[in-house]
């Protein structure tokens, strides 16, 4: 498929299930968490899904290679893409599941920021920046409002660690939403940006699954009590999540506006409170409605059209040579 400068009806619709998947995997880790220790458990799945994505290509006949040429960028996005999820995991131990989905969906801020200096035809126009604004608005809302999602206590009520927030966890959950941004921006701006997808996604897989085992040992036992439950979470992480969800992901930031592909990520904390609502009980208030209104809002604007004739697009891609 052909690079787009705006999103069409089919990656809009590939996002919000994107966006949904990406809220329940919130519960998955915090749940898996339980029985596996969270390094632990991150490089577990970088190694499974590493296996599933080398299964994958070689059944469609295509080269399972890591080219020398892109060596210096392939391990820098492998190294980022350890980082988000040590951070990520750590957060999800510490912290409960809806702050770290508030703080980790912030991404597409600093990507946004990093993409106009960093991305030609990426710029923040005013239209754009009050989308962002607005859809980070009815994230916090969805959250926040009293009622909208129980009582704060994590995902899974009483099946689930009860602590409330904490300062450690929340910034940790702010350094894994930067290292995401930095895997789009490296996907985007570095030579990776001429290899397929799944060339980007082996290199995050295997950088980070050597990363991840070897230090996980620093952060304490490897197992904790480990039930059927956490088996079929790993399973369904390395699977679902780090093998066809993040091959999908790096496929549409290909073809799409990043900004734009960033932007659907304010839907999984708002997918989380439904989820939270059909699967869990949990009240759901006028805040939700409100947040919804306000992340519509702030997608149609971050996804409008540039004016016929800015010549912005084509200025900016001429640079890009």
């Amino acid at each position: 498929m052909r690079r787009k400068d705006r999103l069409d009806r089919f990656g809009i619709t590939a996002l919000t299930v994107f966006a949904a998947l990406m809220a329940f995997n919130q519960i998955v880790v915090k749940v898996v968490n339980q029985g596996f220790q969270p390094i632990f458990f991150a490089g577990l799945r970088s190694a499974i899904a590493m296996v599933c994505l080398v299964l994958w290509l070689k059944l469609r006949g295509r080269p399972v290679v890591l080219d020398r040429a892109i060596l210096g960028p392939g391990i820098a996005i492998g190294a980022v893409f350890a980082a988000e999820f040590l951070f990520l995991f750590l957060s999800l131990d510490l912290t409960t599941v809806t702050h770290t989905a508030v703080i980790l969906y912030s991404m597409p801020v600093w990507l946004a920021i990093g993409a106009h200096f960093l991305l030609p035809g990426e710029r923040i126009t005013p239209a754009r920046g009050l989308g962002l604004g607005l859809a980070f608005a009815g994230v916090a809302v969805a959250i926040l409002y009293p009622g909208a999602a129980g009582g704060g206590g994590g995902a899974g009520g009483g099946a689930l660690p009860s602590g409330g927030p904490s300062l450690p966890g929340d910034l940790l959950a702010l350094l894994a939403a930067m290292c995401w941004a930095g895997i789009a921006l490296l996907a985007r701006g570095s030579r990776l940006r001429s290899v397929p997808a799944e060339t980007q996604l082996l290199w995050q897989l295997a950088v980070s699954a050597v990363i991840l085992l070897v230090v996980s040992p620093l952060f304490g036992p490897l197992i904790r009590d480990l039930q059927p439950i956490h088996y079929l979470g790993l399973i369904f992480q390395a699977t679902v999540i780090a093998a066809a969800g993040f091959l999908t992901w790096l496929w549409l930031l290909s073809v799409y506006p990043a900004a734009s592909v960033a932007s659907f990520s304010f839907l999984s904390p708002v997918f989380g409170v439904a989820f939270g609502w059909l699967l869990l009980g949990e009240e759901v208030g006028p805040g939700v409605l409100v947040a919804a209104v306000l992340v519509a809002a702030g997608i149609v604007l971050i996804n409008r059209p540039r004016p016929a004739g800015s010549g912005v697009t084509s200025r900016e891609a001429g640079r890009a040579g």
